[in-house]
């Protein structure tokens, strides 16, 4: 399968990140793996490019880390997205944080492609999700979590192309 996109990433600190394994990990416990994208840390997807943008965004994502520190996030509340298949954690806005960032997105975006800022946790059909609910209702608990990196990649297959730190 080739390549159909490009999505830039805000990439959740490492007790976020442990965080979330958990509950992931409460999920495979009780049976659910989903259909996700395995090896990608958790993050927050900022926007989807057309390939042809590859050195256009790699651009502007270092842009960005120059500009940008550290952002914590809230992650406060669980959600499906319609249809029922993608279950997540979603944070607060913050508009002197990620919306701040993901204003300043000069890249042209797919249009086609709504921004609702989310980490996701298990993506299957609906019928699993539903059942999956319950099990992350039960050990969610909300936090404070810190986007610390950018990170670009590719998709289908997966292709990480860049990543950079923002300063503290």
């Amino acid at each position: 399968m080739a390549e159909e996109f490009l999505t830039l990433m805000a990439d959740l600190d490492d007790e976020s990140q442990q965080i979330m394994s958990d509950w992931y990990g409460k999920l495979r416990d009780a049976g659910f793996t989903g259909v996700q994208t395995q090896g990608l840390p958790y993050h927050i997807s900022l926007g989807r490019f057309a390939l042809n943008k590859e050195t256009e965004v790699v651009h502007e994502m270092n842009e960005l880390a120059k500009r940008f520190s550290e952002i914590p996030v809230h992650m406060s509340h669980i959600g499906l997205f319609a249809g029922g298949k993608v279950l997540f954690t979603a944070p607060d806005m913050n508009p002197a944080g990620l919306l701040e960032l993901r204003q300043a997105i000069k890249t042209e975006t797919d249009e086609l492609f709504p921004w609702t800022p989310h980490a996701t946790i298990l993506i299957d059909e609906a019928e699993t999700i539903q059942k999956a609910l319950p099990v992350l209702v039960k050990h969610f608990r909300p936090f404070m979590g810190i986007i610390t990196k950018l990170h670009l990649c590719a998709f289908w297959p997966t292709r990480e192309i860049a990543e950079v730190t923002l300063a503290k």
